[in-house]
């Protein structure tokens, strides 16, 4: 399977759009894709092999090498900081990373209080801006935090602000908007740079607007 390309796809929302993508630039993707619940998939028609994992490890596989190609959000990107090639944006998912807290808030000059389950990317936000905060890492339901006094404020993707509003919540500061990338290992670039070439070709077309 040497000549094979492996690529790591994210669940959820991502790999739906990801897959529409790679269906429309022309990759010929069975149907069992959409409701299967195999980690590992295989398309002997077109020498891929998917891996199905959690986003947040999308990067360290690439890095590592076990997944040639990946596809991982910016903020995925920005918080791992894993040493793999950003070749396209695929501009699906879009979103942004806000900072959100209670309806009046105030900061506080000691010991502010951040929850964020993007522990590095939340620190070195607030170090740019100059505060001075402690981080509490989270990995889910992040808009708990304030509502329990675990926290002041709290670092999260917003898509549509519904999540924020319906728990009484309100965007303070936008910090960067987010769409997924296509990644790539920088060794498997440079043993299948053509195939892999060919595949941002291929969604390139698909993302400006053009026919596979």
């Amino acid at each position: 399977m040497t000549d094979w390309l492996t690529v790591a796809m994210p669940k959820g929302r991502i790999f739906e759009e990801a897959l529409e993508l790679l269906r429309k630039a022309g990759y010929n993707l069975p149907a069992e894709f959409d409701d299967s619940r195999k980690l590992i998939i295989d398309v002997p028609e077109e020498k891929m092999r998917f891996i199905l994992a959690k986003p947040m490890d999308v990067p360290t596989y690439v890095e590592h090498g076990v997944a040639d190609v990946g596809v991982a959000g910016k903020d995925t990107m920005i918080e791992e900081e894993r040493v793999v090639y950003e070749v396209l944006d695929l501009k699906i998912s879009e979103c942004y990373l806000a900072v959100a807290g209670l309806p009046g808030y105030e900061k506080k000059d000691i010991n502010p209080k951040v929850a964020s389950k993007y522990p590095n990317l939340a620190t070195q936000y607030f170090k740019e801006q100059g505060e001075q905060v402690e981080i509490i890492k989270l990995n889910g339901s992040i808009e708990l935090a304030p509502l329990i006094g675990l926290a002041d404020r709290i670092v999260d993707i917003v898509s549509t602000g519904r999540t924020l509003k319906e728990n009484g919540l309100v965007e303070l500061e936008t910090i960067v908007p987010i769409t997924s990338r296509l990644i790539v290992n920088p060794v498997s670039y440079r043993m299948q740079d053509e195939r892999i070439d060919q595949m941002v070709e291929r969604l390139s077309r698909v993302v400006e607007g053009e026919e596979a």
